[in-house]
Order: structure tokens, then C-alpha cells, then sequence
């Protein structure tokens, strides 16, 4: 009965039972769940009413303990919860296309005195939303790249349809508004003027233009960042208890259950959060610095200075096609500042998207041989350029962060290969061009926070190859003396990498300078048959060459632990037989039993498993432990991690003393495991506890220095 300010409607689409004898309009959900917090969960019910023909399904709230029903819809279809008829996709989607996908209010998300409130919808919360009435909308067709778009597959073909009609309704009129809020910035400024300055020169008159044009494209900008949080493509973030936004990574995908913002809470997607980001980066910026800023074409641009500094983010081949995905900002930016801009916004969308350097097939007619060859092109060509261009007294810098997941299987061998076509392309362009790869820099780019990152394991750094130009007289080498120059080289080289503590999940790429190094410095590198060694064939031997160095450190491990990897690798947690558990043992130098004694496994009737890391004795102490594998260090390590922090983290490192230099190793390889398997939620376990050492062990160092000072105090 009393009032709370709305963040967010939480929508579900709907579309009509295929089962003649059903006929409800079938909700699509992906999950019921509204909260997750411990303490505060939420969820919505689904409600059957089957005394109505055809069937309604109603929604309630539900919180405190229970279990929330899993979604209706996968990647393979949806379920009918009236009578549990499977549905296939192609069915959702035919429904999609011919305009019968509909939507029902599932639940409405307030803000309360100590937290979210979740109420129950009724009709008068969805007649309300419906009658909304937008004058507006952009009617620009989403681009045919299946890849990135899968809206349009759904019958949601054009950017107005990502949009529900009150988001449309509320953007259109944030849109109109900067308008307005420019005409009553420059009559505010004369009628201010009339008392203090008189305003007769046309200098005087420029100079209000500029200033109401400026606070204009600052409103613009927060327009434009709200039209991420404010339409269909937005989905409710159960842990966080907060809505995501559109791009939570380079594409449009389709949302079955969707958040629909309120912009005038207190919470994310609100426009006050959008003018303050925007406030932020005018604070922080040089504003009265002047800055140039040209758009031309790198492959054929002209010389305008005798050697510029060149640092740039190359394109990734086909993975992004950005100037498909700046169309959704500028449908919007157009409203705003076409009047103030008109040659910037005189298309409707944006021009010249064919220029654009990626390898998009459907550019093409779908002949991917023509994108790549369009690509290649296009990179050999501008790679040349700025050889021709660079500054000789600077490197030219090349910023990469493309995960490497192609593999290329050999048939006589039956073994696989890790290579990536981007990276060829990409590595092959410098080459061609005369560049020398020099160094190599992994930068910490990316947000841990970012959706992409949550819950994957997605790169998080950015891979710096520092290139020179190669010398003119640079000699050739066979595959022999490129292989023994990389074995010379390599293993250092790794080392040092793991020193600095990169990311586990980011030791792969930034090893990729380390052995193109090597590869570059050659004019080129021969094979048996005298033909010049492909890249893709080089980043195959790096690559082989990352795995055998950690299999080499594999060695340094105890029996023990050697024993746990080569189960876990096989089994992960679960149960495998304890004959087979014996024979490893005996392999590997230890036994059940003292495994057993040891704490990493349980053995049971027959069966073998190592233990999982909440089943570890609370308060471990390593020094009152008679038989301490690395294994049982590295996983009470990140336990800890996860349940005390980095402080917890460094106390435990303290007492483990140098063995904890060890668990940091051992956290690479099970990465790497884990990596090859498909377990994500293992690997990001690992790839955490290496991320987090520079700091675990600056607080466990100083936990030492104290501690040897509270006892050389207690001596004297």
C-alpha cells in the first residue's frame, strides 16, 4: 500500500503453444530467478490458470526459502509450462517473423529501505506500458550478419523493434529534449547578457553557439549511453540485483526474458548515472587542450607528416564488425544532433560500412574466400603504410586481445594443434611489411566486472607486440636452426612471463610475441622442401612449445600432486574406479593410502575422487600437517582466496613459505587443463589465483616483516 520508486518491469516474450488441445500464449523465460543474495532471494512463480480456454499463465513473487522452476527455453527450444509440449526454435522463430511474438510483465523491481523490493504485476501495470504511443522510431534495417545480429531471425529486423513501445516513447523524448535544452541554454546566456555584457560582435554571438553546441553533445552522449540500458535486448542481473546492458559483449543477441529500465531511480540505466559518467570524462579530459582528429583510409592515406608515432588496435579478422554495431548509437545521436551536425548525420545510418577492414562474409554474398582476401588486402596494405610512415626513433605498437581457439587436427597423428586465423593474418601483415617483432607487452586492459568476463574465461589483457623494422640484410635460417635458436630462448622467456604473474588465461597470446621473435628476426624460415615456413605453422610450434614447458614443470611437482593432476585431468572431481586410482599411484611413486592420509581424495566402496575444495578442513594449518602436497596447498590457496579475500589469501601464503611459489605454477598447468576441457568455472578458479599473487604476496611479506619483528621485540 505505500510507494516505492520502480527500477525496473521485468518482461517475459511470449509465443502461442504449438499443441491445438493448449493454445497459451507460452512464456519464454530463461530464468525465474530474481535475486540470489543470501538472505534476500527472490523469484517468480508461475502462475497456471486452466479453468480459462486457452490456458493463462499469471506471475507471483515468491521469496524466502524454495526453489525457483529452471527457465522454459535453452539453445535447443522451449517448453510449454501449461502442458509441457517441447518446442523447437525454428517454431519461435517462424512465430517471430510473422509478428506473433508478444510480451507479459512477470515482476516490477523497486527500491526499498534496505534493498530491492519485488512485487507481484497486475493488468493495470501492463495496460499502462501498452499504452504508450511513440511518434517515433528508427526504421533502419539491422544489418544480414547472422553472426553478431540474431534478433533478425526472430522477426526483429530493424533497430526501432529492439525496443519496447515505452522505451521507445522515453528515448524519442530524451532525444527531443537536447534540442530544446540548447535553445534555452543560449537564451539564458543573452538574457544574462542584456545586465552584464552587451553582445554586439558576431564573435560574441560564435562563441554562445559553440558553447550550447558542446553542452548539447554532452547530453547527446547521455542519451546515447542510456539507449544501452533501455531496450529489449537488457536482461535483470539476479546476482547483482541490477540490469544489464545491451553490449555486454560485440553483438546483438536475442533476450527471451528481458529488463525494461526505469530512468529516474537511483539505480543502473538511470539518467542521472548517465550525465554523471559523462561529467566524469569532460572532468578528467585536457578540455582546453586542442586535439585533430582525421578519419581516412590506412591503406591508402597520404603522407601528411615526414614520420608519426604509430600504436593501434588492428581489426580481429571477422569478430567484431564495429561499424555494423555503431549503427544502434547513431539512429539515436542522429535525432539528437543532426541540426547541429548535419554533414556528420546526412545518412540515415552509418555510410561506408564496405571500407570497413574485416572479414564479414555477408558483405560478400557469403563467399568467405572474398572477405578474407579483402582483408588480407586491406591489412598488408596498411601494415606496409605505416612502415612507410613510422617514426624510426619509436616502435610501432600493436594492441591485441584475441583469444587463439582454432585447432587443426593431423591425421596421422590424431593430435590437435592451437593456432587462430586472426593472429596469422595479422602477424603475416607485419611481416609482409617488413616489421621485426622486438617485445612483447601484456597490458591490463580489461574489466574483471565486464559480462564477458563474469563467469568465462575471457581474456583479460590486451597483448602489446612491440615491432621494429626488420634490418635490410637480415639472414634466412632453416627449421632446424629457427627450432634449436627457440629452444634456446623460449624457456627464459616463459618464465619470466610467469614471474610477472600474467593471467593464466592471457599466457598463451602474450607468448605469442616471445616465439615470433624469433620468427621475425629471419627474412625467412625454410622447410625441408625449401619453401618459406607458413605463420600459421609457427604459431602451431610456439604453441606445442607453451605446453611442453609446463609439462617440463610438471616434474618439479611431489608424487602426490603429480598423481592428482594426471586423475584430474581425466576425472575433475568425480568418481573414477580405485583400481585405476592404484595403478596410477604405483606410476607415480605414492599410494591410496597416503593420498588418503595426505587429504586430497576420498576413497569409498570401490570408487576414487579427489576432494573438492569446500570439503577441506576449516582452519588448515600447514605447519601441523606431517604430509603437505602442493596440490592440497594450491587448492586450500584459493579457498581461502575465495572465502577471506587476498588477505585471508596472504596469511595462509605466509605459513606455506616457499612451496607458495610452487602453487602459483601448479595453478598454470590445472589452467591449462581446465582450458582444454571446457571446465570454465574451474579454470577462472586458477586464472584468479595467479591474477591476485602480486598482491597476496605483498601482504604475506609484510605479515612476515611484522611477524619477525613482534618476535625479535619478544627476545629482547
Amino acid at each position: 500500500g505505500g510507494e516505492a520508486t520502480v527500477i525496473a518491469w521485468l518482461w517475459a516474450r511470449t509465443v502461442k503453444c504449438p499443441n491445438p488441445a493448449c493454445g497459451c500464449q507460452m512464456p519464454l523465460v530463461r530464468s525465474f530467478q530474481l535475486s540470489k543474495k543470501k538472505g534476500k532471494e527472490a523469484w517468480v512463480e508461475p502462475i497456471i490458470d486452466s479453468s480459462q480456454s486457452p490456458p493463462v499463465i499469471k506471475f507471483e513473487v515468491k521469496t524466502g526459502k524454495g526453489k525457483p522452476l529452471e527457465g522454459t527455453v535453452s539453445r535447443k527450444g522451449a517448453i510449454c509450462l501449461a502442458c509441457a509440449t517441447p518446442t523447437n526454435l525454428d517454431y519461435i522463430r517462424s512465430e517471430g517473423k510473422a509478428g506473433r511474438m508478444d510480451a507479459r510483465l512477470m515482476a516490477i523491481v523497486a527500491e526499498g529501505n534496505k534493498g530491492r523490493i519485488y512485487l507481484s504485476p497486475n493488468e493495470e501495470h501492463e495496460n499502462i506500458a501498452g499504452s504508450a504511443e511513440p511518434k517515433w522510431k528508427p526504421e533502419a534495417e539491422l544489418p544480414h550478419n547472422p553472426r553478431d545480429f540474431k534478433t533478425p531471425n526472430y522477426g526483429m529486423r530493424t533497430y526501432g523493434e529492439l525496443f519496447a513501445s515505452r522505451q521507445l516513447l522515453t528515448l524519442t523524448i530524451f532525444s527531443d529534449l537536447v534540442s530544446k535544452a540548447k535553445e534555452k541554454i543560449e537564451k539564458d546566456i543573452i538574457s544574462a547578457a542584456i545586465f552584464d555584457v552587451k553582445l554586439s560582435s558576431s564573435k560574441e554571438e560564435t562563441n554562445i553557439k559553440v558553447y550550447s553546441d558542446a553542452i548539447a553533445t554532452y547530453l547527446a552522449f547521455a542519451v546515447d549511453r542510456c539507449a544501452d540500458y533501455w531496450s529489449g535486448i537488457c536482461s535483470w542481473n539476479s546476482a547483482g540485483e541490477k540490469i544489464g546492458h545491451t553490449f555486454a559483449r560485440q553483438a546483438i543477441p536475442m533476450v527471451w526474458d528481458y529488463a525494461e529500465c526505469c530512468p529516474f531511480s537511483n539505480s543502473s540505466g538511470n539518467f542521472d548515472g548517465a550525465i554523471n559518467w559523462v561529467a566524469k570524462v569532460v572532468a578528467i579530459s585536457s578540455c582546453n587542450a586542442k586535439g585533430v582528429v582525421k578519419q581516412i583510409d590506412a591503406t591508402t592515406s597520404k603522407i601528411y607528416r615526414e614520420s608519426i608515432v604509430v600504436s593501434t588496435d588492428p581489426p580481429y579478422y571477422d569478430n567484431i564488425g564495429y561499424a555494423d554495431l555503431s549503427d544502434y548509437f547513431y539512429v539515436w545521436l542522429r535525432r539528437s544532433l543532426g541540426s547541429i551536425y548535419p554533414k556528420l548525420f546526412s545518412t540515415i545510418i552509418v555510410p561506408e560500412k564496405e571500407r570497413e577492414l574485416v572479414a564479414t562474409p555477408y558483405r560478400f554474398g557469403g563467399n568467405k574466400q572474398k572477405a578474407k582476401e579483402f582483408f588480407e588486402t586491406g591489412l598488408n596494405k596498411a601494415f606496409e603504410r605505416m612502415r612507410k610512415m613510422a617514426d624510426k626513433n619509436y616502435p610501432l605498437t600493436i594492441y591485441y586481445a584475441f583469444k587463439q581457439t582454432e585447432s587443426d587436427k593431423n591425421s596421422k597423428t590424431a593430435s590437435s594443434t592451437t593456432a587462430s586465423t586472426g593472429w596469422e593474418t595479422m602477424l603475416e601483415g607485419l611481416i609482409r611489411a617488413g616489421f621485426s617483432i622486438t617485445g612483447t607487452l601484456p597490458m591490463r586492459t580489461e574489466l574483471s566486472n565486464r559480462s564477458l568476463a563474469m563467469g568465462t574465461n575471457a581474456l583479460a589483457s590486451s597483448i602489446a607486440l612491440v615491432c621494429r623494422p626488420r634490418l635490410e640484410n637480415a639472414p634466412s635460417a632453416t627449421r632446424r636452426q629457427f627450432l634449436k635458436q627457440l629452444q634456446k630462448e623460449f624457456p627464459a622467456d616463459l618464465a619470466t612471463l610467469q614471474q610477472g604473474n600474467i593471467a593464466p588465461v592471457d599466457l598463451a597470446q602474450a607468448s605469442i610475441g616471445l616465439g615470433m621473435s624469433v620468427f621475425s628476426r629471419y627474412s625467412k624460415v625454410l622447410e625441408a622442401d625449401g619453401n618459406p615456413m607458413r605463420v600459421r605453422t609457427a604459431l602451431q610450434i610456439i604453441n606445442s612449445y607453451i605446453d611442453e614447458f609446463l609439462n617440463e614443470q610438471e616434474g618439479e611437482f611431489d608424487p602426490d600432486t603429480r598423481w592428482a593432476l594426471t586423475w584430474f585431468e581425466q576425472y575433475q572431481f568425480e568418481e573414477g574406479q580405485y583400481g585405476d586410482a592404484e595403478t596410477l599411484s604405483k606410476a607415480k611413486n605414492t599410494s591410496i593410502k597416503g593420498l588418503e592420509e595426505a587429504g586430497i581424495l576420498l576413497a569409498k566402496n570401490g570408487k576414487v575422487r579427489l576432494l573438492q575444495r569446500d570439503e577441506l578442513p576449516e582452519n588448515w594449518n600447514p605447519a601441523k600437517d606431517d604430509r603437505t602436497p602442493d596440490w592440497e596447498a594450491t587448492q586450500h590457496l584459493i579457498h581461502t582466496l575465495d572465502r577471506q579475500g587476498e588477505t585471508g589469501a596472504a596469511t595462509l601464503l605466509a605459513q606455506l613459505g616457499e612451496k607458495g611459489e610452487v602453487c602459483r605454477d601448479l595453478a598454470y598447468r590445472l589452467y591449462v587443463i581446465c582450458d582444454r576441457q571446457g571446465w570454465t568455472t574451474e579454470a577462472i578458479s586458477y586464472n584468479s589465483l595467479v591474477t591476485s599473487w602480486s598482491e597476496i604476496s605483498r601482504l604475506a611479506a609484510m605479515e612476515q616483516t611484522q611477524s619477525k619483528m613482534v618476535q625479535g621485540e619478544l627476545e629482547v
